[in-house]
């Protein structure tokens, strides 16, 4: 089972990558842990229930469940913050304006193709604001545990759950590891844990090439 801590790592990483000034919409799950990680960065993001400018996580002192993400979570709002109704959330989402969407994944096919909706067998409300943020944003990076709950690779050779889109993801940040898709399929780009490449390679249930980079010279998310 992951621990906060590397929820926390895996959060910590995407905020690094995301640039100065960029509007990004935050995903369910660990992407909802970034707020608190942007380091002074001026940051744009975007919740598409109506709100860009999300700010840090509140204290229980201070929660209140009007002001809550998509996801449900008690939010704060930054200063200069607007709220507005849900249709021009996704508005902007399908206009192309969000530059950047972190999403969590059930599976991540070979060449970064998405399922994070939908586990056969299983019932479910329907696909939510996953289809239009994998169709309208300018950019998708993926934050999401190496392994399922029962200890299956969630990047495989190709996706056995619903797609959510044909839209492929950018990058994907798990807790071990740092992927960046291209044509070819993932490649590596940094390891975040003591784990080997080896050992990486046996917890995958894809090929993917290496291309380490140093702390120095990390990829931009």
């Amino acid at each position: 089972m992951l621990s906060e801590s590397d929820r926390i790592k895996i959060a910590k990483r995407v905020a690094e990558g995301l640039e100065d000034g960029a509007f990004v919409n935050l995903g369910v799950g660990i992407p909802t842990l970034i707020p608190d990680y942007l380091k002074g960065k001026q940051v744009f993001l975007q919740s598409e229930n109506g709100l860009l400018g999300i700010g840090p996580t509140p204290d229980e002192k201070n929660i209140n469940m009007d002001l809550i993400s998509a996801g449900k979570k008690p939010i704060t709002m930054d200063k200069g913050a607007s709220l507005f109704d849900s249709s021009d959330a996704f508005a902007m989402i399908r206009g192309g304006h969000v530059d950047v969407a972190v999403l969590g994944a059930l599976q991540v096919g070979h060449y970064g193709e998405i399922a994070n909706w939908a586990v056969p067998g299983k019932t479910i409300l329907g696909v939510g604001g996953a289809m239009d943020l994998v169709a309208g944003v300018k950019k998708i990076i993926l934050a999401s545990t190496h392994q399922s709950k029962n200890g299956n690779p969630k990047l495989i050779d190709k996706l056995t759950f619903p797609s959510s889109g044909a839209r492929k993801a950018d990058m994907l940040v798990t807790e071990h590891a740092v992927f960046k898709f291209t044509y070819d399929g993932p490649e590596l780009v940094e390891i975040l844990s003591d784990i080997s490449i080896g050992e990486l390679r046996k917890i995958t249930g894809t090929e993917f090439k290496e291309k380490i980079t140093t702390s120095e010279g990390k990829e931009t998310c």
